[in-house]
């Protein structure tokens, strides 16, 4: 089923193109502590699986504990049986506590108390975050509200990751230099911000809440970005493409069209494996934490040129204001 781990989808056709990653440099993450939001499984796992192997420590944060403990034994058996090294890099040594690299926490975006719970958890157990990669997401689900009232897909995918990334601000800061990275969609280009019905109450179409939260993500990298100019902490989005993972459970397929759609999945999708190569790069390549690279958004590894709309410094202002005191951070 097609799918992006925070939502990357895109209609087939426009996910292929090069996804050859220029980063050519050892890249080891030895030492670093990275944030993956929705780590049990598609492009959030397959980030984890390769930071891991760059020698990363993984904070896999999710929401359902029971599937997210058998992907992060999964994890760990795949990290004890392939030992050796990523671009020149040692991944595993005798002196490893693999266990200890591999940490799963309780994270529901839905759930704006779940936010807060997850990020006092790690402000008590963390001296330093080095990455934090947005990634978890809902795709063109049915009508619902989160824990908190909001429509879900713009409460999961930009509310909970809003608040989660300020309140690790100030720790990202202190750890500096250190990285944001924000899994958006080119499917942000059929959406459009209308303060006057953020949460869907005059009219809801499914695909059109999806790609209104995934602009919101971009405008979110747009003014956080200005925000952080100076402070060591860079912020990239992203789009990975269209790819098979189970992110598109709520898309209707006609049950004689399935094995159809299976077989073209295989010859036309990205694998979880290559969605994950821009996260991935961003979190690694020593370029993506440069200056220059602050507040852009890639695909396939280089800079994107996006729409005006995701742009827009006045939009991103009045949507960041407004969704502060959404989420409880102003009133």
């Amino acid at each position: 089923m097609i799918g992006g781990g925070g939502g990357g989808e895109e209609p087939p056709g426009t996910g292929g193109g090069d996804t050859t990653s220029p980063d050519t440099e050892d890249t080891s993450m030895r030492g670093k502590t990275v944030i993956v939001t929705g780590a049990n499984s598609g492009i959030g796992r397959a980030t984890a699986a390769e930071l891991l192997r760059r020698g990363a420590r993984v904070v896999m944060a999710c929401r359902d504990l029971q599937l997210s403990e058998a992907a992060r034994r999964e994890l760990l058996a795949d990290l004890r049986s392939t030992p050796g090294t990523t671009r020149g890099t040692p991944t595993t040594s005798p002196q490893d506590d693999l266990e200890g690299r591999v940490v799963l926490r309780h994270l529901d975006l839905a759930s704006l108390r779940s936010v807060r719970a997850f990020c006092s958890g790690i402000l008590e157990e963390e001296a330093r975050v080095d990455v934090l990669i947005n990634n978890a997401g809902v795709y063109q689900c049915p009508y619902g509200r989160t824990e908190d009232g909001f429509e879900m897909q713009f409460g999961v995918n930009h509310l909970g990751h809003f608040l989660l990334t300020h309140l690790l601000l100030d720790l990202l800061k202190r750890s500096a230099p250190s990285r944001i990275i924000v899994v958006s969609s080119k499917l942000y280009k059929n959406g459009d911000i209308n303060f006057e019905d953020l949460g869907s109450e005059q009219s809801y179409d499914k695909a059109f809440a999806y790609s209104r939260s995934k602009l919101a993500n971009l405008l979110f990298v747009c003014e956080l970005a200005r925000r952080l100019e100076g402070s060591g902490v860079t912020v990239n989005g992203l789009t990975p493409g269209i790819v098979r993972t189970n992110l598109g459970r709520h898309v209707h397929i006609p049950l004689l069209a399935k094995p159809l759609f299976g077989l073209l999945s295989l010859a036309l999708f990205r694998s979880p494996e290559e969605g994950a190569r821009t996260s991935v790069h961003l979190a690694c390549c020593p370029e993506a934490g440069q200056g220059a690279a602050q507040g852009q958004c890639f695909a396939d590894c280089r800079p994107l040129v996006l729409l005006p709309k995701a742009t827009d410094r006045r939009v991103a202002r009045k949507l960041w204001d407004i969704s502060e005191v959404m989420v409880g951070l102003t009133t």
